[in-house]
């Protein structure tokens, strides 16, 4: 199998101009952070106290390399937000339920040139994403075409794919026969270019995009929609392409977590109970650090507070791990009462297993410094809420009823469709007005979520929440 993954993808030439591009791309790097193509990162590991249900080792760099369990199967990631470690977690989870010992491999957080290669990315990604939501011309002029169509075309992945091999030196101590799934592009193709031999690159998006290419793994997508938009890769450049070969890509469904499924239908049983005993309607709420969508979302709060205050509304909000956001929303929707568990991660699994059977009532404000609780802090809620409010993200696949803010970036407005079409989410409302007169109508119309949890009910049935399963089976080579 060859190297180059940056002249030629899928058998399509790449123009010689891209191609200096991306080895210009990569010196700017190397000039940059230094050259580590000859260290010998020594690799241990760490515990990550808050998932030890599912006994997840955090990969470092230590002083002596660590041996992997014989079990072991790698989750390469990167934060980027919230989504990516999400799904990461998924696949954790449910890597630990199929049997085998799960290792937290994030390429960002170490000390080497790749790992500052990604910062430096994910930090001008971030920087655009706010200015979008600040400027309505930039907003339409770069990012939503950014989004949707610049990252679609082939010629971008082959520029990641040069920038990819800077992180190569982490992988050198990492048994190359240990099953790996990626939850971004950038991981997966640092493992093939590092010599892994089962890569699965778990893809978050509904919108086939060339930036999701990772040639030499497994691609595996959520929905019908994906597939053939990978297997064609139809609109990836002006002229026609080769698409991915059938052994190369899998449909395997959406990306949730083992703990999230297992009781499912008793979850859903409870949400249609409490609709039909009059109980307050329970909605999580979750907000981008970045602040994206703020003035929606605080519209949205000022608006139900009402609710709130006549007893039919529940609010739970996650401000994940940037508590300034709360002390902004506060001020800007006039809150003056709530129920705070900022750094109590265990006083809210105790909140969760009160509420189960129990009642819920205001609001109740989530916030922690560390990001694997203030990521799981939405995964706790899920089961004990109604209703999700979110931008069509990757929380856009999970299994609870679910109505969909502003997209952010061109790419998230497929996962609102693929929700709509399968029958377990609302409208994507892009405005504050329109999303407010539907939340109005569901509490008005009790019939509407008990059909959404009969959905879910029936495509858990079918097999449409098991992808991170099927990825882990992928990764092992048992499917």
């Amino acid at each position: 199998m060859s190297t180059d993954k940056t002249s030629v993808i899928f058998g399509n030439k790449i123009d010689k101009k891209t191609i200096k591009k991306a080895a210009k791309s990569k010196k700017k790097y190397l000039k940059k952070y230094g050259n580590d193509a000859d260290k010998d990162y020594k690799l241990t590991f760490s515990p990550i106290d808050t998932l030890d249900f599912i006994g997840a080792q955090k990969v470092c760099f230590g002083e002596e390399n660590s041996a992997f369990a014989d079990n072991a199967l790698i989750v390469g990631n990167i934060r980027m937000g919230f989504g990516h470690y999400r799904i990461s977690i998924a696949m954790a989870s449910c890597a630990r339920a199929l049997g085998y010992t799960p290792y937290w491999l994030d390429l960002a957080s170490f000390d080497a040139t790749g790992s500052k290669m990604i910062r430096a990315q994910n930090d001008l990604y971030s920087l655009a994403s706010r200015i979008s939501q600040k400027s309505k011309l930039f907003n339409a002029l770069v990012w939503e075409p950014m989004n949707s169509e610049g990252f679609k075309k082939i010629t971008y992945n082959a520029v990641d794919q040069k920038n990819s091999e800077l992180l190569v030196p982490i992988f050198k101590n990492i048994d190359k026969n240990i099953p790996y799934i990626a939850t971004h592009v950038w991981p997966s193709q640092a493992a093939v270019h590092a010599g892994m031999t089962n890569v699965v690159n778990a893809i978050p998006d509904n919108w086939p995009m060339g930036l999701h290419l990772s040639e030499g793994a497994i691609h595996a997508v959520q929905t019908p929609f994906a597939y053939l938009g990978y297997k064609t890769l139809d609109g990836f450049a002006k002229k026609p392409l080769n698409g991915i070969p059938e052994n190369d890509i899998k449909m395997v469904g959406r990306f949730i977590d083992h703990e999230l499924l297992v009781d499912l239908e008793n979850d859903n049983r409870r949400r249609k109970e409490r609709i039909a005993n009059g109980k307050p309607l329970r909605l999580l709420l979750t907000v981008g650090g970045a602040g994206a969508g703020f003035d929606m979302f605080a519209a949205m709060v000022k608006h139900l507070l009402p609710y709130v205050k006549a007893n039919k509304v529940a609010l739970f909000i996650n401000f994940g791990d940037h508590k300034e956001v709360c002390d902004k929303l506060v001020k800007a929707t006039g809150l003056k009462s709530y129920k705070a568990y900022f750094n109590d991660y265990d006083g809210l699994k105790n909140l969760v297993a009160e509420i189960k059977d129990g009642d819920a009532e205001g609001v109740y404000a989530v916030y922690n410094d560390d990001i694997f609780r203030a990521v799981y802090s939405t995964n706790l809620l899920m089961p004990v809420c109604d209703l999700l409010v979110t931008k069509p993200s990757e929380l856009a696949y999970y299994p609870i009823p679910k109505i969909f803010m502003r997209h952010i970036g061109g790419h998230e407005v497929y996962g609102a469709i693929n929700g709509r079409e399968l029958g377990d989410s609302l409208n994507e409302y892009p405005t504050a007005e329109s999303l407010n007169a539907m939340l109005d109508k569901l509490l008005q119309d009790h019939e509407i979520i008990p059909h959404l949890c009969d959905r879910i009910d029936e495509l858990k049935a079918q097999g449409y929440y098991d992808g991170a399963y099927e990825c882990v089976r992928l990764a092992a080579g048992k499917n």
